[in-house]
């Protein structure tokens, strides 16, 4: 069996950084046991730049620097394809949050396992970890 990689949603990588106690404990440890593992998507670093320009979204430091420490730690970066936002296209509409939507197509084309505490997320055919557990 191969590396277990794991893409976090938006929030699970808020959690992370700014109040890790909010993921479960063997959760918590699965994550920061082996940051090679964990994949970081260009979704969520732009989700995380729009909620906190528009005033959604409050955090102790600038999105820039909290993106590069996850970098320096060994997280693998995400890019969007045309592939990620044809599959995002056909998607049933369970959510409609475009950032999830793109996650759980990413998950799915790259066959990564999405950690998400969202059940609209979980909801998709999708390998996934609940975030609440």
């Amino acid at each position: 069996m191969g590396l277990l990689r794991l893409l976090l949603d938006t929030h699970c990588w808020l959690w992370l950084k700014e109040d890790p106690a909010r993921l479960p404990s063997p959760l918590r440890r699965r994550i920061v046991r082996d940051p090679l593992k964990l994949v970081l998507s260009v979704a969520s670093v732009m989700e995380i730049g729009i909620k906190q320009a528009t005033g959604r979204l409050r955090l102790s430091d600038d999105p820039g620097r909290l993106v590069a420490e996850l970098i320096e730690d060994g997280v693998v970066p995400l890019a969007v394809t045309v592939e990620h936002a044809l599959r995002m296209a056909s998607l049933p509409p369970l959510h409609r949050d475009p950032f999830d939507r793109l996650l759980v197509a990413q998950a799915q084309v790259e066959g990564l396992t999405l950690v998400s505490a969202d059940p609209g997320v979980l909801a998709y055919d999708v390998a996934s970890l609940d975030a609440r557990k």
